[in-house]
Protein backbone atom coordinates (compact mmCIF):
# COMPACT_ATOMS: atom_id res chain seq x y z
CA UNK A 1 0.00 0.00 0.00
CA UNK A 2 2.80 2.74 0.85
CA UNK A 3 4.63 1.79 -2.43
CA UNK A 4 1.46 2.34 -4.67
CA UNK A 5 0.79 5.80 -2.38
CA UNK A 6 4.86 6.83 -3.10
CA UNK A 7 4.50 5.94 -6.89
CA UNK A 8 1.17 7.90 -7.40
CA UNK A 9 2.76 10.69 -4.97
CA UNK A 10 5.91 10.83 -7.43
CA UNK A 11 4.00 10.51 -10.36
CA UNK A 12 2.06 13.82 -9.80
CA UNK A 13 4.80 15.73 -9.13
CA UNK A 14 6.74 14.77 -12.13
CA UNK A 15 3.83 15.43 -14.07
CA UNK A 16 2.78 18.59 -12.74
CA UNK A 17 5.74 20.53 -15.01
CA UNK A 18 3.93 19.20 -18.02
CA UNK A 19 1.15 21.44 -17.35
CA UNK A 20 2.53 24.46 -15.63
CA UNK A 21 2.74 27.04 -18.05
CA UNK A 22 0.58 25.57 -20.89
CA UNK A 23 -1.46 27.53 -23.41
CA UNK A 24 -4.91 27.15 -22.98
CA UNK A 25 -8.66 28.81 -25.06
CA UNK A 26 -11.43 28.78 -23.51
CA UNK A 27 -14.76 30.48 -24.53
CA UNK A 28 -17.18 32.71 -22.40
CA UNK A 29 -20.46 34.13 -22.63
CA UNK A 30 -20.08 37.90 -24.43
CA UNK A 31 -22.71 39.28 -22.37
CA UNK A 32 -21.00 38.65 -19.10
CA UNK A 33 -18.21 41.04 -20.16
CA UNK A 34 -19.49 44.94 -20.89
CA UNK A 35 -16.39 45.35 -22.80
CA UNK A 36 -17.44 42.81 -24.91
CA UNK A 37 -20.81 44.21 -25.09
CA UNK A 38 -19.35 47.35 -26.26
CA UNK A 39 -17.75 45.48 -29.47
CA UNK A 40 -20.52 43.93 -30.10
CA UNK A 41 -18.77 40.67 -30.04
CA UNK A 42 -20.49 37.22 -30.53
CA UNK A 43 -17.24 35.19 -29.09
CA UNK A 44 -15.57 36.20 -25.77
CA UNK A 45 -12.41 34.03 -26.11
CA UNK A 46 -9.82 33.86 -23.10
CA UNK A 47 -6.65 32.25 -23.13
CA UNK A 48 -3.47 31.58 -20.66
CA UNK A 49 -0.32 31.55 -21.01
CA UNK A 50 2.28 32.03 -18.17
CA UNK A 51 4.88 32.86 -20.83
CA UNK A 52 4.79 35.73 -22.80
CA UNK A 53 0.56 36.11 -23.21
CA UNK A 54 1.35 39.09 -25.06
CA UNK A 55 2.44 37.17 -27.30
CA UNK A 56 -0.42 35.01 -27.98
CA UNK A 57 -2.35 35.41 -31.46
CA UNK A 58 -5.65 34.58 -32.04
CA UNK A 59 -7.24 33.65 -35.62
CA UNK A 60 -11.27 33.13 -36.06
CA UNK A 61 -12.96 32.10 -39.17
CA UNK A 62 -17.03 31.51 -39.37
CA UNK A 63 -16.85 27.98 -41.13
CA UNK A 64 -20.38 26.97 -42.81
CA UNK A 65 -22.98 25.18 -45.29
CA UNK A 66 -25.11 27.26 -47.52
CA UNK A 67 -26.94 25.87 -50.02
CA UNK A 68 -24.85 22.55 -49.58
CA UNK A 69 -21.78 25.12 -49.83
CA UNK A 70 -19.04 25.44 -47.47
CA UNK A 71 -18.23 29.04 -46.87
CA UNK A 72 -14.84 30.72 -45.17
CA UNK A 73 -15.22 33.94 -43.43
CA UNK A 74 -12.58 35.56 -41.97
CA UNK A 75 -13.21 37.02 -38.41
CA UNK A 76 -12.20 39.95 -36.84
CA UNK A 77 -10.81 39.80 -33.24
CA UNK A 78 -10.47 42.43 -31.37
CA UNK A 79 -7.87 42.13 -27.82
CA UNK A 80 -9.71 43.51 -24.83
CA UNK A 81 -8.71 45.50 -21.87
CA UNK A 82 -7.61 42.25 -19.58
CA UNK A 83 -4.76 40.38 -21.12
CA UNK A 84 -5.25 36.98 -22.59
CA UNK A 85 -8.72 38.33 -23.62
CA UNK A 86 -10.20 38.40 -26.78
CA UNK A 87 -13.49 39.02 -28.95
CA UNK A 88 -14.48 37.79 -32.12
CA UNK A 89 -17.36 40.42 -34.67
CA UNK A 90 -20.11 38.07 -36.46
CA UNK A 91 -19.59 38.53 -40.01
CA UNK A 92 -21.29 35.81 -41.29
CA UNK A 93 -24.93 35.45 -43.14
CA UNK A 94 -27.72 34.32 -41.21
CA UNK A 95 -28.27 31.46 -43.57
CA UNK A 96 -26.96 27.93 -43.28
CA UNK A 97 -25.24 26.05 -40.32
CA UNK A 98 -22.22 27.99 -38.79
CA UNK A 99 -19.35 27.15 -36.32
CA UNK A 100 -16.74 29.63 -35.49
CA UNK A 101 -13.13 28.13 -35.00
CA UNK A 102 -10.81 30.06 -33.36
CA UNK A 103 -7.19 29.06 -32.82
CA UNK A 104 -4.78 30.51 -30.37
CA UNK A 105 -0.77 30.06 -30.87
CA UNK A 106 2.18 31.82 -29.39
CA UNK A 107 5.56 31.67 -30.35
CA UNK A 108 7.16 30.50 -26.72
CA UNK A 109 5.38 27.32 -27.46
CA UNK A 110 7.16 26.59 -30.54
CA UNK A 111 4.16 24.77 -33.41
CA UNK A 112 1.51 23.89 -30.70
CA UNK A 113 -2.05 25.32 -30.80
CA UNK A 114 -5.23 25.02 -29.37
CA UNK A 115 -8.35 25.73 -31.06
CA UNK A 116 -12.00 25.89 -30.36
CA UNK A 117 -15.10 25.15 -32.59
CA UNK A 118 -18.21 26.93 -31.80
CA UNK A 119 -21.41 25.75 -33.45
CA UNK A 120 -24.62 28.22 -33.20
CA UNK A 121 -27.98 28.30 -34.02
CA UNK A 122 -29.05 31.44 -35.29
CA UNK A 123 -27.52 34.56 -33.89
CA UNK A 124 -26.83 31.93 -30.21
CA UNK A 125 -23.85 29.75 -29.44
CA UNK A 126 -24.72 26.20 -28.80
CA UNK A 127 -22.85 26.17 -25.12
CA UNK A 128 -23.46 22.00 -24.96
CA UNK A 129 -21.64 21.25 -28.13
CA UNK A 130 -18.58 23.39 -28.12
CA UNK A 131 -15.42 21.47 -28.86
CA UNK A 132 -11.99 22.19 -26.66
CA UNK A 133 -8.96 21.07 -28.58
CA UNK A 134 -5.51 20.82 -28.19
CA UNK A 135 -4.45 21.05 -31.38
CA UNK A 136 -5.90 23.33 -34.52
CA UNK A 137 -9.48 21.88 -35.24
CA UNK A 138 -9.15 20.01 -38.34
CA UNK A 139 -11.22 19.89 -41.16
CA UNK A 140 -12.88 16.37 -40.33
CA UNK A 141 -13.34 17.72 -36.65
CA UNK A 142 -15.20 20.76 -38.25
CA UNK A 143 -17.16 18.26 -40.44
CA UNK A 144 -18.18 16.80 -37.39
CA UNK A 145 -19.62 19.91 -35.50
CA UNK A 146 -21.59 21.27 -38.95
CA UNK A 147 -23.23 17.68 -39.77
Amino acid sequence: MQTGIKFFLALSVLAAPLFAGTLALEVGNPAANAEAQSKHAAVLARTTACQSPEKTEITATAEGIVNGIHRSVPLKVIRLSTPGTFVVTHEWPSTGTWAVRIVARNPVYKNYATGLLIPFEGDSIDWAAVKHYFHEPTGQELASVLH
